[in-house]
């Protein structure tokens, strides 16, 4: 089989290699579709995210679709569940299992994700598609997954002003998702102007340029003056982070999305301790596919519209070259 593989910083090269055999309880699957993730480029661009780092040459890629081709459920087309728990520490037997220290991640660390064109994967973790999703569709489960629970953190309530700070993938799924709870305002900010325009499709009601913190006093204005009673940070830059505590009201959540490049986030702490803010950190997802699957076949929630870009897996230097310039939103790789 085909497989894209990470050396090093910004060397990515093209394998032929054995196809998996699956351990009891897994099943081979054909890969159709895999995103190209943000925390892709980090892995890309530093050659680790946060403090795991490469320690051999790794096949990325956790946001992916494919077809059953052994077993029961042979032909059947699924979403990949990229987190493969223990099962059995006290986190997982909590029900949180995005906490588990034991756990597996699909392009991380030791465990090779799906930037390849099959994979031996966990039952468990497979999700069947209806007819009405594409298998582009079921790779964009994950980052709704992502969206899904950073709002379920946010604990959101109708009639209220929400920002979104950052319009990438998860930043857009978010804005879709705040929509269906009827809120006041939703207020977004990018660098890209293109990413503000698919915002404000999606449904966001105001929107302004990220121009290093200068946009806070935009935000707050349009809100009156009071500033926004929730804010989710999905930029993966400190200053979205900063924008985020200076444009929420006293007595608000700050959600951080984003992973950073240098495994640091930092805000004014005065300003934070002086509004009694809660700041809570999403760690990726739990419990989400079913969810997300009914979101998406019943309409509420559009992610084939973010899909921008979509290449053949030989030509994934180009991919992610265009990822890497944030040329549109999601760049997505067919196997």
């Amino acid at each position: 089989m085909k497989a894209v593989r990470l050396h090093g910083v910004g060397d990515l090269r093209y394998h032929t290699e054995p196809e998996p055999n699956p351990e009891e309880g897994s099943e081979l699957i054909k890969i159709t579709a895999v995103g190209i993730c943000g925390s892709d480029l980090h892995w890309l661009e530093d050659a680790g995210i946060g403090d795991a780092e490469l320690n051999k040459p790794l096949i990325l890629g956790h946001e992916s679709a494919g077809v059953i081709e052994t077993g029961p459920r042979r032909g059947e087309r699924v979403a990949i569940d990229p987190c493969i728990p223990c099962g059995n520490c006290p986190y997982c037997l909590e029900g949180n299992p995005n906490f588990c220290p034991y756990q597996s991640f699909a392009g991380h660390s030791a465990q090779d994700g799906t930037m390849c064109e099959k994979i031996a994967w966990p039952l468990k973790n497979l999700f069947c598609l209806p007819d009405s999703l594409s298998d582009e569709d079921g790779a964009m489960l994950e980052p709704l997954g992502v969206a899904i629970h950073a709002t379920r953190l946010a604990e959101l309530e109708p009639g209220i002003r929400v920002g979104v700070f950052g319009c990438g993938p998860i930043g857009l799924l978010i804005v879709q998702l705040v929509r269906l709870t009827n809120p006041a305002q939703i207020i977004v900010t990018d660098k890209l102007p293109h990413r503000l325009d698919a915002a404000k499709d999606f449904g966001a009601t105001d929107g302004f340029q990220a121009e290093r913190g200068q946009e806070v006093e935009a935000v707050v204005a349009a809100t009156g003056g009071e500033g926004v009673h929730i804010a989710f940070e999905a930029a993966y830059e400190n200053e979205a982070v900063i924008t985020a505590v200076e444009a929420v009201r006293p007595g608000s959540h700050v959600i951080l999305v984003g992973i950073p490049d240098d495994d640091r986030t930092s805000f004014p702490a005065s300003t934070a301790r002086r509004k009694g803010l809660t700041i809570k950190l999403c760690r990726r997802m739990k419990h989400t596919y079913p969810r997300a699957i009914q979101l998406v076949e019943s309409g509420k929630i559009d992610v084939r519209s973010i899909v921008s870009h979509r290449y053949p897996l030989d030509q994934f230097q180009k991919a992610f070259d265009v990822a890497v310039q944030r040329e549109g939103l999601k760049v997505v790789l067919n196997p």
